[in-house]
């Protein structure tokens, strides 16, 4: 039975999304990892697949808030596409400690493949109103911070929290809701 909490009922209305590494592996402290991340966003920004509200890269895991015409479909070809990338630069940097792992917790009906890289699903929750939207982007905001790596959100360099101080950040992100 599927879980309906975790739907897209509404493509074109901005969602929170989680995206998880399997096992929780600590992959995105490399800066090169993180760039994939970037640059599959940004792609998808430029050719007007997705719109991004707010987000954040943690080594782990990322958040984001974002809406699409057919948000499941790009999120899926996100997914897809990154972990091809990432497991590319892994195999390229002989990074088998990682990539083992990666095949260790690939889920057992995932044949067509070695590895897996992202944990299924992507847990969306409708934004319902400017009081929730406020409330996501200050929890993806402040991730860093609860996690102990920086003090003020503006200083986690993968974030969208210097966009909403008004200073330069990696990503473009509509402000405006």
């Amino acid at each position: 039975m599927p879980r309906s909490r975790y739907r897209i009922y509404e493509n074109r209305q901005p969602h929170f999304l989680t995206c998880t590494v399997v096992n929780w592996l600590p992959v995105f402290g490399s800066p090169s990892i993180a760039q994939i991340v970037l640059d599959s966003f940004r792609f998808l920004q430029e050719q007007d697949r997705i719109q991004i509200y707010a987000y954040v890269i943690m080594e782990t895991h990322l958040h984001l808030i974002a809406s699409s015409d057919h948000l499941p479909k790009e999120i899926g070809n996100f997914k897809s596409f990154t972990a091809r990338k990432i497991i590319d630069f892994l195999k390229e940097k002989n990074a088998q400690r990682v990539l083992r792992q990666l095949a260790y917790h690939k889920l057992r009906h995932k044949r067509d493949r070695t590895y897996q890289f992202w944990q299924e699903g992507s847990h969306p929750e409708l934004i319902q109103g400017e009081d929730m939207m406020r409330q996501k982007a200050e929890y993806i905001h402040y991730n860093p911070v609860q996690k102990g790596y920086v003090e003020d959100p503006t200083h986690w360099r993968y974030s969208s929290a210097r966009d909403y101080a008004g200073q330069p950040g990696l990503l473009d992100v509509t402000l405006v809701w």
